[in-house]
């Protein structure tokens, strides 16, 4: 099996948000990739004493002791139970109720000798390359499908889009939210790799256009997590004053790209 992990922040004076592991069981009997990408507040009151990066490591933490040793939970069951863990930790000081709340995005897969799961939560990406080579992304569109308009505003957005019906739902203190993500099942025998990836590493091809989630992936398995992430940086660069493409987000993001043969 070869496993591969980057995750780079797109500020060297700012922690990265992201989380990312992989879990490889003792017993040798199947593993699971875990990454999480940290939702960057707007500059103003979040309800919570802590960062970002403190609530990312929480439930990324959460994540990885419930999927490698919970065997007998789904992934969303899993989900449920880090976002209720890590809640608990801070609920006594914090407002979990206000709508900037440490949250997160996530993307996360578990496989056995049967069979490899899979979940998709917010702008996080999951690519699964099956045994024809024909590469199928999991993706939870509906940020992408909100109009521009109705993302305005960052007030807007928390009013009325942020983890609400009709607009998006992020990993924060709610275990409900589990249900919204996109979740399923497939034969270990027809998935040969997959890769998980931030949306700071997917900019590739969703922001830039450089490829399809094919050539995104063939990139990787080829070149390597670092070509990738190094390929986004030259672009973002490139960008940076004309923003031809990068109209409305941040000019580098925390980029984080796991890559796993099976």
């Amino acid at each position: 099996m070869r496993t591969e992990l980057v995750s780079e922040p797109g500020d060297a004076n700012r922690p990265n948000e992201d989380f990312a592991g992989v879990g490889l069981p003792a017993s040798g009997q199947g593993g699971c990739v875990i990454v999480l990408d940290g939702v960057t507040p707007p500059k103003g009151e979040t309800g919570c004493l802590h960062s970002v990066p403190w609530f990312t490591a929480w439930l990324g933490g959460a994540l990885m002791e419930l999927t490698v040793s919970g065997r007998d939970l789904t992934l969303p069951e899993i989900l449920s139970r880090a976002i209720a863990r890590t809640a608990g930790a801070h609920a006594d000081t914090c407002d979990l109720s206000h709508p900037r709340t440490p949250q997160a995005t996530a993307a996360l897969a578990r496989w056995s000798a049967e069979t490899v799961e899979y979940l998709v939560l917010s702008d996080a990406a999951l690519l699964l390359k099956a045994a024809d080579g024909t590469v199928v992304p999991v993706l939870d569109d509906r940020l992408a499908r909100l109009p521009r308009t109705a993302l305005a505003t960052e007030a807007l957005v928390d009013a009325n889009l942020r983890n609400k019906e009709g607009g998006f739902f992020t990993a924060a203190a709610d275990p409900a939210v589990s249900a919204r993500a996109v979740t399923g099942t497939a034969p270990r025998a027809g998935v040969r790799a997959l890769a998980a990836l931030t949306d700071g590493a997917t900019r590739w091809t969703e922001t830039f256009h450089e490829g399809d989630w094919t050539a995104l992936f063939d990139l990787v398995a080829k070149e390597g997590a670092r070509s990738l992430v190094n390929r986004v940086r030259k672009l973002e660069t490139a960008d940076s004053e004309e923003r031809t493409f990068l109209r409305r987000s941040k000019s580098h993001d925390d980029a984080t790209v796991v890559y796993a043969e099976l």
